[in-house]
């Protein structure tokens, strides 16, 4: 496919990679030529320098025969100018726009064909809001995914001493709990994946990912660890759009103190908040973290868009006694540094919206795509189309599907009702497969089996 992304930045660099080493044509625009540069030297892909919503850029860039534009900018403006400009000269197929500020988005009326043309919404700050919202809802958890409207979760654990399943084989699972059904889709033991089998051996340190019916997702965890408690007390470093929104959407539920150190943000903050308490500091200040009773905390949430400044309070929060601690990490090559030591869990939005991204790049009918361990593996919704003459999946066992090395169907949605897949399950049209993918590189193989042939009619 032959794609425009607007944007030079960490989001648009994370999705060029992706799309680059999945054999797109990608092609970036940026004014900033260094990072072109960097990209170029690094990536297989080809570069624009210029303003990104100028039409002479675009055309320049390929808007003429692309197939998709991915306006990623940090301005809302020059990304929706971007996707009118694409529409009204060069019909641009599908035009995907991010926007940052809530009252473009709450705006419904702005995105029609009569208005800036864009096809689809991504609003980083919600999309991690969220992500975090899920973490919060689910202690002990290190990421859990929706897939089919929230009928059925990915969640990954760490497993630990103390889980009734560590030290067995998985195939126990289901004398522990016989009437629920589950399916272990991955386990990664010191980073690498292990594709797992009725023998496999659960160890403590493991990173076990499983899908099951939403209801059933702290029963299976109990397996694997001791349960954490829920949380009551959340402390929120950074006042900016993902603190602010995640405040939004949890205080009615959770005691929640937000620290931010611009007087004027905390003004508007106490406007808009209902109930989290606003706080105005620095939240790597020891003396407000003690004064705030950090030791009572159940998690804290290092928010803030500076990297630094969320490790150090992240660090500071947990040696005061913080029980958990969650850190905004905006540069990737930090992740894997900070994750697993006295931070429990570091977040890349990064990742986190190249996942939401690919669901509308990807070929086949995928409707909800989630990117893992920093862009290693993924897990992927696609609806099974066609009969059993026309697609290489309707009408088979899960058994006699040719699957990808490393590839995992882990459930099926069938209308309201959720199955467990096994080996004997048969894939029927309409299905939702859940899939799990330790190697990214195997999507193009996953599309090709979700397209049917080119003789049956939807």
């Amino acid at each position: 496919m032959k794609i425009i992304i607007l944007g030079a930045n960490p989001e648009g660099a994370a999705l060029a990679e992706t799309l680059s080493n999945e054999k797109n044509d990608i092609t970036v625009v940026d004014e900033d030529g260094e990072r072109l540069r960097e990209l170029n030297d690094r990536l297989d892909l080809k570069v624009t320098e210029g303003h990104p919503s100028l039409p002479h850029v675009l055309e320049a860039a390929g808007a003429a025969d692309a197939e998709m534009l991915i306006a990623l900018t940090d301005s809302d403006e020059v990304n929706m100018v971007a996707c009118r400009v694409a529409y009204a000269l060069f019909r641009m197929g599908i035009k995907i726009c991010r926007i940052r500020a809530a009252s473009y988005i709450d705006s419904e009326k702005l995105f029609g064909k009569e208005g800036i043309a864009v096809d689809v919404l991504i609003s980083p700050e919600k999309i991690v809001s969220e992500y975090i919202a899920r973490l919060i809802d689910l202690p002990g958890s290190l990421q859990v995914l929706d897939f089919a409207e929230g009928r059925v979760q990915l969640v990954a654990v760490k497993a630990s001493y103390g889980g009734p399943l560590v030290g067995q084989e998985i195939r126990l699972l289901r004398q522990h709990m016989p009437s629920i059904d589950t399916r272990v889709a991955a386990i990664f033991r010191k980073d690498s994946p292990i594709m797992p089998e009725g023998s496999t051996v659960i160890e403590a340190d493991d990173e076990v990912f499983f899908v099951a019916a939403k209801e059933n997702i702290r029963p299976i965890m109990s397996e694997l660890r001791r349960l954490d408690q829920p949380y009551r007390r959340l402390m929120i470093a950074g006042g900016g759009r993902v603190g602010f929104r995640l405040a939004q959407m949890i205080e009615d539920r959770f005691r929640v103190k937000l620290i931010e150190k611009a007087a004027k943000r905390c003004a508007y903050l106490s406007e808009h908040l209902n109930q989290a308490v606003v706080l105005n500091g620095e939240a790597s200040q020891k003396e407000l973290l003690v004064e705030e009773s950090i030791d009572e905390t159940d998690i804290f949430l290092a928010l803030t868009n500076d990297d630094e400044a969320n490790i150090m309070s992240s660090l500071l929060a947990k040696r005061l006694g913080a029980k958990k601690v969650i850190t905004l990490i905006n540069n990737p090559d930090y992740v894997d540094l900070v994750q697993g030591g006295e931070i429990d869990i570091a977040i890349s939005p990064q990742q986190a919206t190249v996942g939401s991204l690919l669901a509308h790049v990807r070929k086949g009918d995928v409707v909800n795509v989630h990117s893992l361990r920093r862009g290693a593996a993924e897990a992927i919704e696609a609806i099974a189309h066609g009969n059993s003459a026309h697609s290489k999946v309707v009408g088979k066992a899960v058994q006699d599907i040719n699957l990808p090395e490393g590839t995992t169907i882990g459930a099926i949605v069938r209308n309201d009702e959720v199955l467990i897949a096994h080996d004997n399950t048969i894939v029927e049209q309409e299905d939702h497969i859940i899939l799990f993918l330790v190697n990214s590189r195997q999507i193009p193989a996953v599309e090709k089996l979700f397209l049917p042939d080119a003789k049956f009619i939807f």
